[in-house]
């Protein structure tokens, strides 16, 4: 037998047709994977359904792996255990799952959405493997200009932009956005004023035609950006509430324009609509338990903030402050600041932008804050956060930003006003680390690239 072993003939293999270390290693995963499907999974993939949907692929421990997409559950899923041969990082996956859960939605494009939001929730560490970076693509809508367009990027960038995002199939979401432009037509091409055969065809607002107007046109695009963001059930109420109003008032221009936008959508049937409830019957949302254990907290940490300091040598100093909700990062709650204070000392960055933070109570309180830094950072605002009765916990790295950097979770404890400090250390592989991982280096990236705004600016000027 060549070590070229596939698993077409693994099955009738023997001891005497091992000829290498490599060939054993194969045979080894072959039976541990044959195994576990019979004795773990058999049942419960003949349950698969023959309906489109999005499936999560569980090691031992019950942490989400993979997110994937299908229309046909059933086919899809399936594959994976047929004993044919596939490439090295597929074998890898495939003897890491344990389980495997679905969920069924109405249509192939509800999978898109709704596998876009699960691997931004659960960062499965096989999909960013098995991925190849180039095929991840972004919704852009840049709502500051005055007449918008809508593409589609594989770079998002801190330009004031709305990115909706990440999709793992382009060909899919191009397909998702031709659909959604019958309801809610959109310039997919910077304006210039000229009538084009889309205008024809009814796929841009007719602004060039005299057809609507420009802030009207952009009330159309925020409903489609609430619409890709998963705020459908909401806006479908809202549309149908606006329907009504518009025809009591006469309005029956608008009225019949809304009901086309209305009955378009539920047509659609695209309901994904996820509760906190249904999150945690998932996962297992490993994480938020985690940290909500961890710091003995009433709740589990649906909204966590993060906040980072950046500069060099005092100049240009600036701070970052990053959202995330229920575990998934909120770009439209992002704030940035220029540090007045202080110009190089962290503490008393922090410390600022900290007090100038909850001077703001629109923005809503976090139930959880994470700081870059050390229990300097920590004791310099935990006067304002006990008082505002928001818990933070410090990140302190081993001097770098990388995810094998030696991190420490800085944890404080108040007890009649005496305030200590304990340091606990994580694998960097557990759910809590990954996901204050995320946010941590998502507040770094912030800084940093406010700040080089801010550099370059004075050193061009």
């Amino acid at each position: 037998m060549s070590t070229q072993m596939s698993y077409s003939n693994l099955s009738s293999a023997t001891l005497w047709d091992i000829n290498s270390d490599a060939d054993f290693v194969k045979i080894q995963k072959y039976f541990i994977i044959k195994i576990m499907i019979s004795a773990e999974l058999k049942a419960k993939l003949k349950t698969l359904p023959s309906s489109p949907g999005v499936y999560f692929h569980k090691n031992r421990e019950g942490e989400v792996i993979y997110v994937g997409k299908a229309a046909v559950l059933k086919n899809r899923v399936r594959q994976y255990f047929q004993n044919t041969e596939k490439d090295p990082k597929t074998e890898a996956l495939v003897s890491e799952i344990h389980d495997t859960d679905w969920l069924i939605v109405d249509t192939e494009m509800d999978a898109l959405f709704l596998e876009s939001e699960m691997i931004k929730r659960y960062m499965p560490k096989w999909n960013i493997l098995l991925r190849d970076d180039k095929t991840v693509s972004y919704v852009r809508i840049n709502m500051d200009q005055p007449v918008p367009d809508v593409s589609i990027t594989r770079n998002p960038l801190d330009d004031k932009a709305t990115y909706i995002g990440p999709f793992y199939a382009k060909t899919t979401i191009i397909k998702a956005l031709r659909v959604l432009r019958k309801i809610f037509p959109y310039y997919d091409k910077p304006y210039n004023g000229k009538k084009t055969l889309d205008t024809d065809l009814g796929l841009t607002p007719g602004i060039e035609i005299g057809k609507t107007t420009e802030k009207a046109y952009k009330t159309e695009l925020r409903r489609l950006i609430r619409y890709l963001n998963g705020d459908r059930d909401n806006l479908l109420k809202e549309i149908e509430r606006d329907m009504h109003r518009h025809a009591s008032l006469g309005e029956f221009e608008m009225a019949a324009k809304l009901r086309d936008e209305y009955f378009g959508l539920k047509g659609l049937k695209r309901k994904i609509i996820f509760s906190d409830k249904e999150f945690l019957d998932l996962s297992s949302d490993q994480a938020l338990l985690q940290l909500q254990k961890l710091l003995n907290l009433e709740s589990v940490p649906r909204r966590i903030e993060g906040y980072d300091i950046s500069h060099i040598s005092g100049s240009d100093t600036v701070a970052s402050m990053v959202v995330f909700k229920n575990g998934v990062a909120s770009r439209a709650d992002y704030r940035k600041f220029k540090i007045r204070s202080s110009k190089n000392d962290d503490t008393a960055s922090m410390r600022e932008v900290v007090t100038r933070r909850l001077k703001h109570p629109e923005w809503e309180y976090p139930d959880l804050i994470i700081l870059d830094g050390s229990d300097l950072q920590l004791r310099a605002v935990l006067p304002l956060l006990i008082e505002a009765k928001i818990p933070a916990i410090g990140r302190n790295k081993s001097g770098d930003h990388t995810r094998n950097a030696d991190v420490n979770l800085i944890i404080p404890h108040v007890n009649q006003e005496i305030i200590s400090f304990s340091s606990q250390m994580f694998s960097n592989e557990s759910h809590l680390a990954k996901l204050i991982a995320r946010i941590d280096e998502e507040a770094h990236r912030f800084a940093i690239t406010f700040h080089r705004q801010l550099r370059n600016k004075r050193m061009f000027k």
